[in-house]
């Protein structure tokens, strides 16, 4: 009886450990920006493409991206829905700031994760500028990201099997008359 239930947690502990990394393994993307928004005025558009790869290389298909732009203060929130374009994992979004000031934005995925990119100036209503254009790249390291990417779900199931077989060993040992393995008489 005894080595059967041992024999079981092992299974399960190795089951765990397996099954861990399979399941982190394709849930990641990274978010490449066409241009940032610095020397966008307040009331005109920024267009921008979104190219969405899987772990980073392969583009990524039928998904529904989206651009959340939210004030200094909180107090403004809109969301601008992404559309694909003719390019694989390329999506084009078209916002507009409703006001000058500063204004953080949120890419979502819509496949694994939130990137947060850092805050931008907007400039007054008026004389229209020059955009930047610059290539931004966001990966789970980059994203200021709270789950810490697929590593940490991996790390995290093996962790949890691990002390899940150590009980198991510590209520068989209390179970056994004398809290050990038997000795060899001799």
């Amino acid at each position: 009886m005894i080595r059967r239930l041992a024999a079981a947690v092992s299974a399960a502990m190795v089951g765990a450990c397996l099954a861990a990394p399979v399941a982190a393994a394709g849930g990641w993307a990274t978010v490449g920006l066409s241009s940032v928004p610095d020397g966008t005025r307040a009331g005109e558009a920024w267009i921008v493409d979104l190219t969405i790869l899987q772990h980073g290389l392969t583009p990524l298909e039928g998904i529904h991206p989206s651009l959340t732009i939210m004030s200094a203060g909180g107090e403004a929130t809109r969301t601008f829905r992404a559309v694909a374009t003719e390019k694989p994992g390329v999506y084009r979004a078209r916002v507009v700031f409703p006001s000058a000031g500063n204004w953080r934005y949120v890419v979502d995925d819509d496949f694994s994760a939130r990137h947060p990119f850092g805050p931008v100036q907007i400039g007054p209503r008026g004389k229209a500028s020059v955009p930047t254009v610059a290539a931004a790249v966001v990966t789970p390291e980059a994203d200021g990201g709270d789950d810490g990417g697929p590593w940490a779900t991996a790390l995290g199931a093996a962790l949890t099997a691990g002390l899940i077989a150590a009980a198991g060993v510590v209520v068989l040992r209390r179970r056994r008359p004398g809290g050990g393995p038997k000795q060899a008489e001799g």
